[in-house]
């Protein structure tokens, strides 16, 4: 809908739903939605301009909710044959015990469970072998997922692939979360806002602090925080920040604070 009217000439102003204790006071209705949306903009509260979603930031979107699904999916199959395996025969415990997860998944694949299924080894090795193969697939998935992203975020975002710790992966969710329209963030604060890593006071009295940001976009906010602690285990500039705040007497979450609003900078710029 806000293609449409964006294309018909229509000014768009993205509305955030209403907070929970005017819903509480006035209910919920289409009608009383609207009035509050209409209120919103013309106060001035409201003045998000939505993603345009025309261009190759779309694109890596749309891929990446591909990926992100097949990588659940994949967790849970593995979930699935650990949970298979504390249960199964010995005979078939042993077979397979300390085996890495690759190698686990190889020996797996190429069990033979025979004809009988009415046998529990039978069927568990059965089991086991569709997991398996289905863990297979989705890594097949996966990697040819990532083979088509990787040239459309380094199309979208050249430059911040070459941010330290900044990868395919994190620099798609980022540029995901901004869209084809980076220009209607109006600065770095609004940006650092978006990925909910602006600090938050939380001083009272001759305490002057500031809190975890909880808000924002988390999966944008999750990319940040990959680059921060890939930077602080392998970038020694971040290594000598983290350990000077640390002299200074600020706690590890703090520091983390500080450097994925730090990132955030420099994503923006």
């Amino acid at each position: 809908l806000a293609r449409v009217l964006t294309a018909a000439g229509v000014t768009v102003i993205d509305v955030d739903r209403p907070d929970r204790k005017t819903r509480r006071m006035k209910g919920k209705s289409d009608p009383i939605d609207s009035y509050a949306a209409a209120t919103a903009v013309l106060s001035g509260r409201a003045t998000g301009i939505p993603k345009s979603r025309d261009g190759v930031v779309e694109a890596v979107r749309v891929l990446r909710t591909a990926r992100r699904s097949a990588v659940k999916a994949r967790t849970q199959a593995m979930n699935q044959i650990r949970g298979l395996l504390v249960s199964a025969p010995a005979m078939l415990r042993e077979q397979v015990a300390g085996l890495e997860r690759a190698m686990l998944i190889r020996t797996l694949s190429r069990l033979r469970p025979g004809d009988d299924l009415s046998r529990p080894l039978a069927a568990t090795r059965a089991a086991l072998r569709r997991l398996a193969r289905r863990h297979q697939a989705l890594d097949d998935e996966i990697a040819e997922l990532d083979t088509e992203i990787g040239p459309l975020v380094k199309q979208a975002a050249p430059v911040l692939l070459e941010l330290f710790g900044v990868g395919p992966e994190t620099a798609g969710q980022l540029l995901a979360s901004a869209g084809d329209n980076p220009e209607r963030m109006r600065s770095e604060a609004a940006f650092a806002h978006l990925a909910g890593v602006a600090p938050i006071p939380a001083s009272s009295g001759r305490t002057h602090r500031h809190r975890l940001n909880r808000g924002g976009d988390r999966a944008a906010n999750n990319a940040l925080h990959t680059i921060v602690l890939t930077r602080m285990r392998f970038d020694e500039r971040t290594r000598a920040y983290v350990e000077r705040r640390t002299k200074e007497g600020l706690s590890k979450k703090d520091i983390m604070r500080c450097l994925k609003r730090f990132v955030a900078r420099e994503v923006y710029r």
